[in-house]
């Protein structure tokens, strides 16, 4: 056991009194940046953690959080003098102070007034809260937080004083709703009504002041209607608890603006709930109510028998009182009430959508929700148990359950990223190029390797060069610099893209000597390659810097002759038949030449035909006969010139009943959005069909992928069916035969 763990068990439990003496002794007269008197919000912060009924160390905690900057060696001091586990909690609500107070003026700073603007607001705020949650490793630091931000709006509003404009601000966006979550009411109330105060004092006032009109009599009218039903209720031998439902300001607001009403058309400014054991004298105390009022028909919603998609269940009713003004009377049993105030269908499923939440707007995911679900009833305990302390061990490790980690900009923007993510996957989070650019990285000041993983709550600064590109090492798993797939693919994406670049600028070379060689350098590339069956001249260049396009041919047509056809790898025989007519030898062509014997016979490249393509065949000087395609280009400018070299070509009948086995090369054009595992998907559609590809190549511009597939076949069904195939394969634009 080690020197601080034998002091620590030696220490007695801190107590609220010793921790406020300290404060005191220490602080003297020091105040906040508020201008508050650093004792005073010492004492205010630790007994409204009293309320929470925590233990003696976060409560020693409370009231120690906002001295540390004053002592000299505040972790050593606090250690002895109030043991580990309170110098722990007070290090952690310093940590949270800091996100709190960078983030909030530039994430909440006022935005233009468009949708976009408003969205982008939204998802900032709500990465925020979760950031919060997520960085505090132990919950009572966020209760501590929420208490001080408590302490400090009752102190403005106690001296009449403004706060700074974005303290109500990110009390309403951020703290009030974590309260919301925790179920800690009678701090979410408080935070929303005195940063409402603040925040739009005219509104404040005027609701304010209707309320206060009526307060006297409305309180004495609730009072007189929950004795008379607790009379009918005793009457009846229904065991119940009935109260008062209180609304406050903020509250009233919200709903006023979220449903477009009047302040007199609200019929829950006066109300109360009942309690009861069972749901049969639910609907027994139901009917009993409707005898003692008349009911507003309209008003009813019995979320028993149809419970709300989130598992909710009560009766709501709104009935007419003896004055002629309506009230609302809820109606469940204490088990639905739990699930209520601390399952997943608590209120601010709905609240926190804002105005809109009471169309059926809900925010978050299910994992997210059940997570803060249990961390109420883990708050609950404290009511639960008697004469124990909740189980804040459990607590301490009651952290979010959330497979990201969120990070903050120099602006103080947050940014969620996945789990192990590096600044590698910060920068590409932000933008490629910064992410290409990155060659360093300061993580809350420091420079840091760029494999090393982020950890919640900290800033991120990228250091980048003004020209540059990413690193092959950065795509070696081992080596850790990148975790997620986004930016694996953009790094994937740049080296293909510089691959493509340098094949098309080598290409280019070769194409301006061969022209220059010509005398031909003032020739229209584009017309050129548009000639020779290319989109654009880069495609001819990447082509000839990767061997698949002859020089020959740009010297063909820049002779204007039509382009010799390539060698026949294995040239075939034809071989005699009875008939007079002619076929293909051994592995043949299957096809069939009208009265010519023992020519030299080629499938021509430029076209490739498969049966049962119309085809014709030209007879070329010294290579035997080249078959076309009757629709191909080549073969319509060889035949124009020379249509004495032209025969006629059919297939064979065995080829054409489909009782050949020969396999005829043909391309496959596919058009696709670029994405990780595409070739992979039409690799499989080509294997499913038992195709053989014997040749790819592809290219990538402007995220979409351009890719030519040699396979071959063995008709033109075959050629169909691949296609459709190919077209349903996600983020294909096209796919078919080239022409």
């Amino acid at each position: 056991m080690t020197e601080t763990a034998v002091h620590a068990e030696t220490l007695p439990e801190p107590s609220i009194d010793d921790a406020l003496a300290f404060v005191r002794e220490h602080a003297k007269d020091a105040r906040l940046s508020t201008g508050e008197l650093l004792a005073e919000h010492a004492a205010g912060t630790a007994r409204i953690m009293q309320t929470l009924n925590v233990d003696s160390h976060a409560i020693a905690a409370a009231a120690l959080f906002a001295l540390a900057p004053h002592l000299d060696d505040p972790e050593k001091v606090i250690t002895e003098r109030f043991g580990p586990e309170v110098q722990r909690l007070v290090g952690d609500v310093r940590k949270l102070l800091r996100l709190g107070s960078v983030s909030s003026r530039a994430t909440l700073a006022e935005l233009p007034d468009t949708r976009d603007a408003q969205a982008a607001r939204r998802a900032q705020v709500e990465a925020l809260r979760k950031m919060l949650l997520a960085f505090a490793q132990d919950i009572r630091v966020v209760l501590i937080r929420l208490a001080s931000r408590v302490q400090t709006l009752r102190y403005h509003a106690a001296h009449k004083l403004d706060p700074s404009p974005d303290v109500p601000r990110e009390t309403l966006e951020i703290y009030a709703p974590l309260a919301n979550r925790l179920g800690i009411w009678q701090l979410k109330w408080e935070l929303e009504d005195l940063s409402f105060r603040f925040e739009d004092p005219v509104t404040y006032k005027r609701i304010a002041k209707l309320l206060d009109e009526k307060r006297v009599e409305r309180e004495t009218y609730v009072t007189e209607a929950i004795a008379r039903l607790q009379k009918e209720l005793d009457t009846a031998h229904i065991k119940a608890e009935v109260s008062g439902r209180p609304k406050h300001i903020y509250s009233i607001w919200k709903k006023m603006r979220g449903k477009h009403l009047d302040f007199s058309e609200l019929n829950d400014v006066r109300a109360f709930r009942v309690i009861v054991g069972d749901i049969k004298d639910c609907y027994t105390v139901l009917g009993i109510v409707h005898n003692l009022w008349q009911p507003v028909p309209r008003e009813f919603d019995d979320y028993i028998s149809r419970p709300k998609p989130n598992g909710y269940k009560s009766l709501h009713t709104v009935v007419i009182g003896d004055d002629g003004r309506a009230f609302e009377v809820q109606i469940r049993t204490q088990e639905m009430h739990q699930f209520a105030e601390y399952g997943v269908a608590a209120h601010w499923r709905y609240k926190e959508a804002g105005t809109r939440g009471y169309a059926g707007q809900v925010t978050a995911s299910e994992k997210y929700d059940e997570k803060i679900a249990w961390l109420r009833q883990l708050l609950a305990w404290k009511d639960d148990v008697e004469g124990e302390r909740p189980g804040w061990q459990q607590l301490r490790d009651a952290t979010l359950d959330d497979d990201h980690i969120y990070v903050l900009t120099p602006q103080a923007r947050v940014i969620a990223l996945p789990q192990g993510a590096t600044a590698i996957d910060f920068a590409y989070h932000l933008h490629s190029e910064l992410g290409h650019r990155c060659r360093g990285a300061r993580v809350d000041g420091a420079m840091v390797p760029l494999n090393t993983p982020l950890q919640n709550g900290q800033t991120v600064e990228i250091v980048a060069v003004k020209e540059g590109g990413p690193s092959r090492d950065w795509l070696n798993p081992q080596l850790g610099y990148l975790h997620s797939a986004r930016a694996r693919q953009k790094v994937r994406a740049w080296f293909h893209a510089a691959d493509a670049a340098e094949n098309i600028a080598a290409g280019r070379t070769i194409v301006e000597k061969t022209l220059q060689r010509e005398g031909k350098t003032s020739v229209s590339l584009e017309q050129l390659a548009t000639k020779l069956g290319f989109k654009a001249p880069e495609d001819l260049y990447a082509a000839v810097a990767k061997e698949e396009f002859s020089l020959r041919n740009i010297e063909q047509a820049l002779s204007d002759t039509p382009p010799p056809e390539p060698e026949p790898e294995a040239p075939e025989q034809f071989e005699k038949r009875s008939s007079g007519q002619s076929v293909a030898h051994g592995a043949s062509t299957g096809v069939l030449v009208v009265g010519v014997d023992a020519l030299l016979t080629q499938l021509a490249r430029c076209c490739r035909p498969a049966p049962p393509d119309p085809i014709a065949g030209f007879v070329t000087r010294g290579k035997g006969m080249s078959v076309h395609r009757t629709d191909c280009e080549t073969f319509k400018r060889m035949a124009q010139r020379s249509p004495e070299r032209v025969l006629h070509t059919t297939w064979s009948a065995d080829v054409m009943n489909g009782r050949g086995s020969s396999v005829y090369p043909v391309d496959l054009s596919v058009e696709s959005a670029d994405r990780q595992g595409l070739l992979r998907d039409i690799s499989e559609v080509f294997a499913r069909e038992k195709i053989n590809v014997i040749g790819v190549k592809s290219q990538s511009r402007r995220n979409i992928a351009y890719m030519q597939f040699t396979v071959e076949v063995s008709n033109a069904a075959q050629i169909q069916r691949a296609c459709t195939l190919l077209g349903e394969v996600q983020g294909v634009i096209r796919a078919s035969r080239r022409a």
